[in-house]
């Protein structure tokens, strides 16, 4: 497969699939499965706006919230040697550690005010959540007081008992996770669990203001049961070689996981000593004072009974296939998906083979080997998840490959391994372009089954569509009201109009995220000069942009002339108002590191110093002009001290530059 081909469907993979996962509490794939394709991503495009990113923003039809602290994922490890070299490599032979299980839940931030539960709120895209105070506050260990009238963050994971799992859910749910999210989430005490069932497990707190004293985070640990709240049991290893311990703590958690009261999936470790994590810092993705374990995968065997196609956003037509029902690491899984054609000759892979397939626990397995045809004997004694006996049939065929859009019935094309309709106008395409317009623009009331009636009531066929709908052509669809009916039409009226990189960045052109979408539009400045460039100009214009290359140049000037009638239709119906200038460059030629607790999220002050030309470091140096430093610098302000490197608060920054402008100029304010 040529390498751009791979790139765009593993980019296509991890956003679909965390979009499952962390909105729709319904994965099609396992923990392992997904690390695979993010791997490999990473290996391939260590760039990728896709990897920067943790999970999808919240659904429409909820409270967004802003998280203080940013929820951030951590790197990932399944083998002995990705402890040693997290010790040795990645921390630099520290000699402390803390470990917690990696419970298998659904994160949850609670936010105290002087001691008062304010709000709690889901990971959603880590930087932004879902406001779900009414149902956690039934958990049953989460405290709506304090003992200390304190401010703080404090993250952990919701997970469930498996004994009650057991009792009261094992026959509505495949495991215990799906319910933790659902049960969150849910608006009515419609979920398929209550949230009284769960329990809080805390492994982090943050502070805003005045923090404890504290040197170890095993400290806070111990500070927050002494507040009320019981975090995730913790071990603290410190030695010379404290790699040797953590790889004997992995042994006896394989051990004890089938007999844990809780479902897990592996161990964190992270480095104890707060301030040494403050000195390594962060990568775009992932602290580099953590690591997430994995229990390794377990195995089993299947038969694939068929396989069904099925068509994406971008167009891709993917293979799912249908296999016998096996019992592997306490779930019955029957689906595989099998991301591609080439996929499918890589395994070379028939229908009525027997298949070794592996899980991490979670809901669908990967298939790793082909073992070759499989008997009738293979389908013996096999039962679906409710219990009821499988039967089946077997045969052996190659799998069909079809020719035409499953969704469309237009021919596709082959582009590298890959199947492909490229009509705009599919109707699966159309249906997933339409939600992410609305989900991008934060459209509350205007979901994937809204949609779904509009284009099955053929009221819609395109985005601009969606502006000329009228009170009466809502309410004929089914369970829409008057009032339903009014919100929806004040939504769109919201988003009549729109800055150039909002607009962009709706229209869903791969790999075009919100941080690209400023990029260019600060570039190009009006949507005018940008059709007019992508009519006549070079690649090599956008490519002089920080941060984008030849193949993001690319993939995006085609995306526009795929999508131009869309564009000049939407420009008659929509303002598009130009970008404002960047900055006036008083920043041009400086470079700057940002350090300690400020009132502002980072990446909002990044951008603030990036619109006036300056360049956003990660460390300190003899060559850095200035240090941003809050409250709790650290060993980053005594070493720019002792450099003689600028500091400045995070008010003289601003004083420097002016108060931000509103609109485009940071992520935070579209």
């Amino acid at each position: 497969m040529a390498g751009e081909d791979r790139i765009k469907y593993l980019a296509d993979a991890v956003r679909y699939h965390r979009e499952l996962y962390y909105n729709h509490a319904a994965p099609e794939i396992s923990d392992a499965e997904f690390d695979a394709l993010w791997d490999e991503l990473k290996s391939l495009d260590p760039e990728n706006h896709v990897l920067h990113q943790v999970g999808p923003e919240p659904l429409p039809g909820t409270v967004k919230v802003e998280h203080l602290f940013p929820m951030r994922s951590l790197d990932k490890g399944t083998a002995d040697g990705d402890i040693i070299h997290f010790v040795t490599q990645s921390t630099f032979g520290g000699k402390r550690y803390l470990a917690q299980p990696k419970l298998d839940g659904s994160a949850l931030s609670l936010e105290y005010v002087a001691g008062n539960l304010h709000r709690a709120a889901t990971r959603g895209s880590g930087e932004r959540g879902e406001d779900v105070t009414l149902n956690a506050k039934l958990v049953a260990n989460v405290p709506s007081r304090l003992s200390q009238a304190i401010d703080c963050h404090v993250r952990g994971e919701v997970v469930m008992p498996l004994s009650v799992f057991e009792e009261k859910y094992k026959d509505v749910s495949p495991n215990p996770r799906n319910l933790c999210s659902g049960a969150l989430r849910q608006k009515h005490g419609d979920g398929k669990a209550d949230a009284s069932d769960l329990v809080f497990w805390a492994y982090d707190v943050k502070f805003p203001n005045q923090a404890p004293n504290a040197v170890y985070d095993s400290e806070l640990l111990s500070w927050l049961q002494g507040v009320g709240i019981e975090p995730a049991t913790w071990d603290v290893f410190e030695s010379e070689t404290p790699q040797k311990e953590m790889i004997t703590h992995t042994e006896k958690w394989s051990k004890l996981r089938p007999d844990y009261a809780f479902e897990i999936d592996g161990i964190v470790f992270k480095l104890d000593n707060l301030e040494q994590r403050e000195n390594l810092g962060m990568t775009a993705h992932h602290p580099r004072w953590a690591l997430a374990w994995k229990f390794p995968s377990q195995e089993a065997t299947s038969v694939l009974l068929d396989v069904d196609w099925q068509t994406g956003r971008t167009g891709a037509v993917t293979p799912v296939a249908r296999i016998a029902p096996q019992m592997v690491g306490g779930v019955t899984v029957e689906n595989v998906t099998l991301h591609n054609v080439g996929e499918v000759d890589r395994l070379g892979i028939k229908i009525g083979d027997k298949v070794k397939i592996t899980r991490r626990g979670d809901v669908i397995p990967k298939i790793i080997e082909n073992l070759g045809k499989a008997s009738v004997a293979d389908l013996k004694n096999r039962f679906h998840a409710d219990g009821t006996a499988f039967s089946g049939s077997l045969t052996h065929e190659e799998i069909p490959v079809p020719k035409q859009c499953p969704a469309c019935s237009r021919d596709l094309e082959m582009e590298g391994a890959f199947l492909r309709c490229i009509a705009l106008e599919c109707d699966a395409r159309t249906a997933r372009a339409l939600t992410y317009w609305c989900r991008t623009l934060e459209m509350d009331g205007i979901g994937e089954k809204l949609i779904e009636a509009l284009l099955d009531s053929s009221l819609v066929s395109t985005i601009a569509d969606l502006y000329s709908l009228t009170h009466s052509q809502i309410t004929s669809l089914e369970r829409m009201g008057d009032k339903s009916a009014y919100n929806v039409l004040d939504e769109l009226a919201k988003t009549r109009t729109l800055n150039l990189a909002k607009f962009l960045h709706a229209l869903g052109i791969e790999r075009i995220g919100p941080e690209v979408a400023t990029a260019i539009s600060q570039h190009f400045a009006s949507l005018q000069k940008l059709l007019k460039w992508a009519d006549e100009g070079e690649i090599e214009e956008l490519t002089a942009v920080d941060g984008i290359g030849e193949k993001v140049s690319t993939i995006f000037r085609d995306g526009i002339v795929k999508r131009r009638a869309l564009i000049d239709e939407l420009s008659q119906i929509i303002e598009v108002t130009d970008e404002a200038e960047s900055a006036s460059g008083l920043f041009d030629g400086m470079s700057f590191c940002i350090t300690g607790s400020l009132s502002r999220p980072r990446k909002e002050i990044a951008l603030a110093i990036k619109n006036a030309g300056g360049k956003v470091v990660g460390s300190v140096s003899g060559n850095l002009d200035v240090l941003v430093a809050g409250e709790k610098a650290g060993s980053k302000l005594a070493k720019a001290e002792s450099l003689e490197v600028k500091v400045w608060s995070e008010e003289k920054l601003y004083s420097q530059i002016s108060e931000p402008k509103k609109g485009p100029k940071t992520l935070f304010e579209f």
